[in-house]
């Protein structure tokens, strides 16, 4: 399933003093089977944004086309369930909105919500539990005994019972270890591959959305700044960085190398793998001209 965004613009308190424009002229596409990082410092409009891609805000100005349905700047859309069954979002923290007795109720709560019959929602509940890597003695449990990890992972399992096409990320590795944003961060990259869903993940981490998407929106301020393949964006590291980001380590590496060299060692590099690789043939090109 496609989303789209035409000339949407959205303001928050509007006619009141403390009206404020959040978003604006923002044209922006997500294609079916695809995997979108949306990148931005605090305030840039990345959550506003995301808040639209299925219909939780409406748009002040322009249109939302999720897909067959078209969501109207001033004009509301009655029926938003099909489209919330079909686009899932994960917020901040989602273990925060756990509240059944058990993992298992937990995560059958939103497909009930949705009318599925108990022993079809219990079906979907096992599924999903597996797809995020809870074992079936969990299912009894109540959610709040386990690790924050793990409620995490209820938390996930939750959305995706309800079989979304687009899974939307708003910082879902956001006060995880290392090791736990990594697994995480593994288990979506499988899913979107799998399941063949879009992906669409909110993040600070340069690191993940180098390394997972297939394209990336730039915020800046409100608007889109740019967009591209993560080789199109992080091509100009500097730029991002004077807008306040971060580039991926890798590129940090080169450029401090490329600063004390006083000389460009060759083209940008998302992974240090493939830095290792442009080190090693600028040495060997070194002592060839020696």
């Amino acid at each position: 399933m496609e989303i789209s965004t035409r000339n949407l613009e959205f303001k928050y308190h509007v006619n009141t003093p403390f009206e404020r424009l959040a978003l604006y002229d923002i044209n922006v596409t997500i294609p079916p089977n695809s995997y979108t990082a949306i990148i931005g410092h605090t305030g840039s409009g990345k959550s506003t944004l995301l808040q639209h891609l299925n219909g939780l805000l409406q748009p002040t100005v322009g249109e939302v086309h999720i897909g067959d349905v078209t969501i109207k700047a001033g004009i509301k859309e009655k029926n938003l369930r099909p489209v919330r069954k079909k686009v899932g979002i994960v917020f901040q923290f989602p273990e925060h909105q756990l509240f059944e007795e058990t993992v298992e109720k937990d995560i059958c709560f939103g497909p009930l919500n949705f009318g599925t019959p108990l022993e079809k929602a219990r079906k979907k509940a096992k599924k999903a539990a597996q797809q995020v890597g809870l074992s079936e003695d969990l299912m009894d449990k109540s959610p709040f005994e386990l690790s924050g990890g793990q409620m995490r992972r209820v938390a996930i399992a939750g959305v995706l019972a309800m079989e979304p096409e687009v899974l939307v990320l708003d910082e879902p590795t956001a006060g995880l270890d290392p090791r736990g944003r990594m697994e995480i961060m593994e288990m979506f990259a499988n899913l979107q591959r799998e399941q063949k869903i879009s992906v669409v993940l909110v993040t600070h981490s340069m690191e993940d959305a180098s390394k997972y998407a297939d394209h990336i929106i730039v915020m800046h301020k409100g608007t889109v700044y740019k967009k591209g393949t993560p080789k199109d964006i992080f091509s100009s590291p500097k730029e991002l960085i004077e807008l306040g980001l971060d580039v991926p380590e890798s590129i940090r590496f080169q450029l401090k190398l490329e600063e004390k060299l006083q000389q460009s060692i060759g083209k940008v590099t998302l992974s240090i793998d493939e830095l290792a690789r442009q080190i090693s043939v600028y040495l060997k090109r070194g002592s060839t001209s020696q």
